[in-house]
């Protein structure tokens, strides 16, 4: 084991308050990394600080308050917020080693709190592995792993809100309640059973039980746990019990899918432990979507204009 000091030369970063730096757009300026643990920390784009030289790419940015410890590796040059911290290592490292690193440095996370024993003080000494100690398969992990950034459409669309419409759920949605498994019962196999989580599209396990399966092109919403994750399932699946399951009264596909549960998730902050978005409850909420005039005073969910808005977004080639 070595402190962190003895692998990476590690200082303060750019000390910055973003309201009063110069915000730009997307392609201009330089990120912006504050203590958040989304997005690698980036908030913001700024332009170039008079009389501050930027960091460069490459470098590790680890959040001292905030979401303490949060960890990226900046892919490019950068400024940071206050109470950011960052690491160039001492010696040449390959990308794979530095996110094994910025791993081992979340995994103390534990010790500090941001109104508690802050990490300012001990973290050059933090004891992570020394280089040697890195496990091969790390070293020669390939990171190249590139996406088709382009869009689907080339036509560029803007979201105007303002002409939108209420919907119930239940309008749009027949919803059926998912059917609790234990893991005592669960028979290894390679079904999806969709848990009450907010990561892996939802899938918590793969099973062979197959008496109370869903179809796929549907949407799975937490109603208990991880309350309003949203998943499109393609194939067929178990849902448990703390599981809402949409299936669509209209030609749901893959696109609008995309655009539904965005909105779906956007609903998570109307319900906690004491408030559950049980199956009547969703049945009756509404959701706000693009609408088409069908009739005076009558209006449908344009589904095409939420096709067409995922296609011409970045990345929609590769959904």
């Amino acid at each position: 084991m070595n402190r962190l000091d003895e692998i990476f030369y590690i200082r303060y970063g750019s000390q910055l308050d973003l309201n009063k730096c110069e915000i730009c757009g997307v392609g201009e300026g330089y990120n912006f990394v504050n203590r958040s643990n989304a997005n690698c920390g980036v908030s913001s784009r700024i332009l170039r600080v008079e009389k501050k030289e930027p960091f460069k790419a490459g470098s590790i940015t680890v959040a001292m308050g905030g979401s303490v410890l949060s960890s990226f590796v900046q892919q490019e040059d950068f400024y940071t917020g206050q109470n950011v911290k960052v690491l160039v290592p001492l010696k040449e490292m390959s990308l794979s080693e530095k996110l094994f690193y910025c791993q081992c440095i979340e995994a103390n996370r534990f010790r500090f709190s941001t109104f508690g024993r802050e990490a300012n003080y001990t973290f050059d000494s933090l004891l992570v592995p020394s280089r040697d100690e890195v496990p091969p398969k790390i070293k020669k992990a390939n990171t190249d792993l590139s996406f088709n950034s382009k869009s689907l459409s080339e036509t560029k669309i803007k979201l105007n809100t303002s002409n939108w419409k209420w919907f119930r759920y239940d309008e749009i949605f027949e919803i059926k309640k998912g059917k609790r498994l234990t893991k005592a019962d669960m028979q290894d196999g390679n079904i999806p059973y969709i848990g009450a989580i907010d990561s892996n599209n939802g899938i918590s396990a793969y099973i062979s039980n197959d008496e109370h399966l869903h179809q796929g092109n549907t949407i799975t919403v937490s109603y208990n746990g991880s309350i309003a994750e949203a998943f499109y399932q393609t194939t067929k699946f178990w849902a448990t019990d703390d599981v809402n399951v949409l299936y669509p009264k209209f030609t749901l596909n893959r696109y609008i899918a995309m655009f539904l549960i965005t909105l779906i998730h956007r609903e998570k902050y109307r319900f906690n432990y004491g408030r559950k978005w049980d199956k009547e409850l969703m049945e009756a909420s509404l959701i706000k979507l693009p609408a088409v005039k069908i009739a005076p005073n009558e209006y449908e969910p344009d589904w095409q204009f939420m096709e067409d808005y995922i296609k011409s977004l970045p990345y929609s080639s590769c959904l």
